[in-house]
């Protein structure tokens, strides 16, 4: 079988960087840990500053000096933080964490130390920074503190307590972002971070510098195991290991600079290859364009320069005088505007500064200021981080423009995935179902890695509401419900199991999804549709606030079909699982919401489903779910959905609902119109994009992970690669190729990958050419002929 895409590609080096730098990749977590550090109490405790108030904000230092007969092979510690803690030993940075979660599940990293650690002395570092209240909406908090437990007896002489000292860094204060400048967008990622390198204890995490003058760090409580046999009541958080890989952390060079005033351009700084000096008493302002949208931190370095103050902006475009961003690549005219970080200087030689948590953005504006000294910025560049996913995934065809949405997508899709999936990078960082659950299967199809998915569902599981609704994003310290984003969430188990067949991850959440449900029930009323609902129920940007109509006085047909079609989701999952009597009531309840809201919503004259059943508005959505719950008779399905496509009056589908819509499409046999309806995604490349924007001009957000769709559409539509059988151990092909005169696609599964090459024949036909993994069959499908599909290479012709 001949094959046009490009050889597999590997995850970029792991690089390590100036001072506070990227991370190296031996120090990665999820080791297996002692088995009593599960059940029992930890002897360690956790520690803090034996003065400093542990709710305000502040960043501390912590540091543990212990001797070694000799280097040890191998030295496992566990390792958490509130708010946050980033870990070094003997200078090097080894780890972030602890991986977002809350109080009752609070993530702990698992580390080995060993490869660090020398004959001798050394010394075990971590900065701890609390936001208070400046946190993030996605950062959950009790106080500030750290933990460090030895994983056994061996490792105990690292154990928080007795022999830690601390240090409240004063250099460090908050800047709130300014929403008001932003146009009062919601924007809720953190502070920037101004730092004083007057008052900063430089060298602090080497194994040289002098801590005599710190505090002794004061024990606060016993670390105790979510699942362990504690008798401390007091404790705050519950410690669970972490369940996903360390951030991915890689130097990325900023290409160049856009503009500037006060001084010459000299771009030798940015490629470290020399220095850009700033004469004293100058002010000087350098737009730096990184010509793609990045997830990274900052790191600079100067010299000289004593009382200069840098401050550097972040954004993801520039903003003309209307506020609007327009061709991301044009800046002429158009100004800087986005949340900040800034830095006095001491006039010391090679002083590196990185933020304590990673900044978005394309375009880094500095606005320098010098005193009495000229300032040397000796290098500055941005490390790169992100979810560790590696694109295994591959997909090339006859239209070349393709391939730019399919790496812009997957570009999105990354940025969009941390230690949670985010609906956006820059203004919110919050795990939304509606967003995940296209996030996820954009990471299935595309890395086969599905530890972030999984995490994702636990995480809404953990969220739930006594009367069985999730919260509508989690983590979060503030509580939202977005009660459709709760079918969602049971949509992405049932993705999951289709997808990987886990048994025993899937079925304990069966309680959480009967909760889910029973809600809803309790929302129908005598019309058989559901009432008046409460909370936001958002559906898509297209409808004012994203709420559809009927959603707030009652008998919104888009809600009560997605509840249909929730419920035989949840029927399917309850079969598999041998509850047939919770199958057969999910069942019932569908048939009749659906018969309910198709009579009471089918407008004969229009020929389609309006959004409530006094008929004056229609919507592609209504009928969208019309299709994909069965709601609307088969026979009338695929007429239907060619209405709706061809009908520019009624309410279109934005960018994040135009999964849905090509779910139906695929549904009644017109996957082949997908390619031909790209349109919005070249427009927004057209733009200048470098990732997908959240919804048409203009948008708040540059990078919306929802919008990625395609990535996952190319191999689940165009090379029609889905599981026919839960865990995917049967596969169904049945490609939607539209104009394109050949497609091929490599897609990821649990047993290998899965490879499809096609190709047009003259007169209607295709040639296939087929490799699935051992043990996996399937069928492919053209038109309406079939054939069977073995394991390993074959070629099918029909």
């Amino acid at each position: 079988m001949m094959l046009r895409l490009l050889p597999r590609l590997r995850p970029a080096a792991l690089l390590l960087c100036l001072a506070c730098g990227a991370l190296p990749a031996a120090a990665q977590p999820n080791m297996p840990v002692n088995p009593q550090l599960l059940r029992a109490d930890w002897p360690a405790s956790w520690i803090s500053h034996p003065e400093a108030p542990r709710d305000a904000f502040g960043v501390f230092h912590f540091r543990k000096t212990f001797e070694l007969a000799e280097a040890p092979a191998r030295f496992l510690v566990h390792v958490s933080g509130d708010n946050r803690y980033r870990l070094f030993v003997n200078g090097k940075a080894v780890a972030s964490g602890p991986a977002r979660g809350d109080l009752e599940y609070w993530n702990f990293e698992t580390l080995d130390l060993g490869p660090h650690l020398t004959a001798g002395r050394n010394v075990i570092a971590a900065v701890v920074w609390n936001y208070a209240q400046y946190k993030p909406v996605a950062q959950v908090s009790f106080e500030t503190a750290f933990l460090m437990q030895g994983d056994t007896e061996r490792e105990a002489a690292v154990n928080t307590g007795a022999g830690w000292k601390v240090l409240r860094d004063d250099a460090y204060a908050p800047i709130p972002v300014e929403r008001e400048k932003l146009g009062w967008v919601y924007i809720v990622v953190g502070p920037g971070e101004r730092v004083d390198a007057r008052r900063y204890p430089w060298g602090w995490e080497t194994a040289a510098y002098d801590d005599a003058a710190w505090a002794a760090a004061k024990p606060l409580r016993r670390a105790v195991p979510k699942w362990g046999h504690t008798h401390d009541i007091y404790t705050a958080w519950k410690l669970v290991p972490r369940t996903i890989p360390l951030m991915e952390e890689r130097m990325m060079r900023i290409p160049q600079i856009e503009r500037s005033s006060g001084v010459a351009a000299d771009t030798a700084f940015l490629r470290g290859s020399g220095g850009l000096v700033i004469p004293a008493r100058t002010r000087a302002t350098l737009l730096l364009d990184q010509n793609e949208l990045v997830t990274a931190y900052p790191e600079l370095t100067t010299s000289g320069g004593k009382d200069a103050v840098v401050t550097l902006t972040y954004a993801e475009a520039l903003f003309d005088e209307q506020g609007h961003k327009g061709n991301r690549d044009a800046t002429e005219g158009k100004r800087m505007l986005g949340y900040q970080d800034a830095v006095v200087l001491d006039g010391g030689a090679g002083r590196h500064f990185r933020s304590l948590w990673f900044r978005t953005y394309r375009y880094l504006q500095l606005d320098i200021e010098t005193a009495d000294e000229a300032l040397a910025i000796d290098d500055l560049y941005s490390t790169f981080t992100a979810y560790p996913f590696e694109q295994r995934a591959a997909f090339a065809s006859s239209d070349a423009s393709l391939g730019r949405i399919w790496e812009v997508g997957w570009r999105t899709a990354r940025l969009c995935a941390n230690e949670t999936y985010y609906d956006c990078p820059y203004y919110e960082q919050l795990q939304y179902v509606g967003d995940t659950r296209i996030q996820a299967l954009i990471s299935l199809y595309v890395s086969g890695d599905d530890r972030l998915m999984r995490k994702a569902i636990m995480d809404l599981y953990k969220s739930r509401e006594p009367d069985g609704l999730t919260q509508s994003r989690y983590p979060s310290h503030e509580q939202q419900f977005i009660p459709p984003f709760s079918l969602y969430w049971v949509a992405m188990i049932h993705d999951h199991w289709m997808n990987r067949g886990d048994r025993a991850f899937a079925e304990p959440l069966m309680t959480g999804v009967r909760g889910v449900l029973d809600w809803y029930a309790r929302y129908v009323d005598e019309t058989g549709m559901l009432g008046p609902m409460p909370a936001w129920n958002f559906a898509d940007w297209a409808f004012k606030g994203g709420t559809p109509p009927g959603a707030v006085d009652g008998h919104s047909a888009i809600l009560s079909l997605q509840y249909a079609y929730t419920l035989d989701y949840a029927a399917g999952l309850a079969d598999a699982f041998g509850r047939t009597q919770e199958a057969s009531e999910y069942r019932a309840r569908a048939r009749q919401v659906k018969k309910d809201a198709y009579e009471r919503c089918w407008d004969a004259e229009k020929k389609m489903i309006a959004d409530t059943p006094e008929k004056t508005s229609f919507s592609q959505h209504a009928n969208i779910m019309g299709v994909l719950s069965d709601a609307v008779p088969e026979a009338m399905q695929q007429d239907l959905v060619r209405r709706i496509l061809d009908d520019g009056a009624i309410t279109q589908t934005t960018y994040y609902y135009r999964f849905y819509l090509t779910r139906a499409m695929k549904k009644v046999g017109l996957g082949d119109l997908y390619v031909s309806r790209l349109d919005p995604w070249r427009q927004m490349l057209a733009l200048g994009l470098t990732t997908f924007a959240e919804e048409p001009e203009p948008s708040r957000s540059d990078c919306h992970a929802w919008s990625s769709s395609p990535n996952y559409d190319f191999l689940a539509t165009v090379c029609g690669i889905e599981p026919a059988s839960a865990g995917f151990r049967t596969v169904r092909i049945a490609p939607a190729l539209g104009a394109l005169a050949w497609a091929e696609g490599r897609m990821p599964h649990p047993a290998g990958d899965i490879l499809v090459s096609l190709n047009r024949r003259e007169g209607g036909g295709i040639q296939a050419d087929v490799t699935l993994p051992p043990g996996v069959t399937g069928v492919f499908v053209w038109g309406a002929k079939t054939a069977p599909l073995k394991s390993g290479v074959q070629r099918v012709m029909l």
